[in-house]
């Protein structure tokens, strides 16, 4: 921030110092989750989806259109981890007898495993990198942060008008 102070004044204010400061976080935190999944065999987006077929309670079952919106992929994006994912004998579709033309998306008991393993590694890599920071103070960043994301996404759908959604 100091270069920048000297080099580009009117940028160096506190929107560049939180937005790179949150990067920084995220990037560390995205390290140890990359090297975590690396180990499992899994990508981001594979571990997403499986994450967040574990989240949605037995059977661990969602349609793949929900899968697109909550893990910001493209339809095309969730169909390619979607067909490996089913090859590696992790997740089925099943036909939705409610409506022929949909389909709903399950853990096979080896994804469960998987899914869980996964999520497992994952939280233990990522606690022990955030374990420094004393508990107190992690609450009060992550209550600041929800906070600051909620005011963020309003702003957002402010400036780019309602139809834009939510990231």
């Amino acid at each position: 921030m100091a270069a920048w102070r000297t080099e580009l004044p009117e940028v160096a204010g506190l929107p560049m110092e939180l937005s790179k400061r949150i990067s920084r976080l995220a990037q560390l935190i995205d390290h140890v989750t990359a090297v975590e999944l690396d180990q499992q065999g899994l990508t981001r987006a594979e571990f997403e989806v499986l994450a967040r077929l574990r989240c949605a309670g037995r059977p661990y079952r969602r349609k793949p259109s929900d899968l697109t919106k909550a893990l910001f992929l493209s339809s095309g994006g969730t169909t390619h981890v979607l067909h490996r994912l089913t090859a590696a004998g992790l997740t089925v579709r099943e036909t939705d007898p409610e409506d022929r033309r949909s389909c709903w998306v399950r853990l096979t008991p080896e994804g469960t495993a998987s899914a869980e393993n996964a999520l497992l590694a994952v939280n233990t890599a990522q606690s022990r990198l955030l374990a420094p920071i004393p508990e107190t103070t992690s609450r009060q960043i992550t209550d600041l942060l929800r906070d600051a994301s909620r005011a963020l996404s309003r702003n957002l759908i402010a400036i780019m008008g309602p139809g834009y959604g939510r990231p």
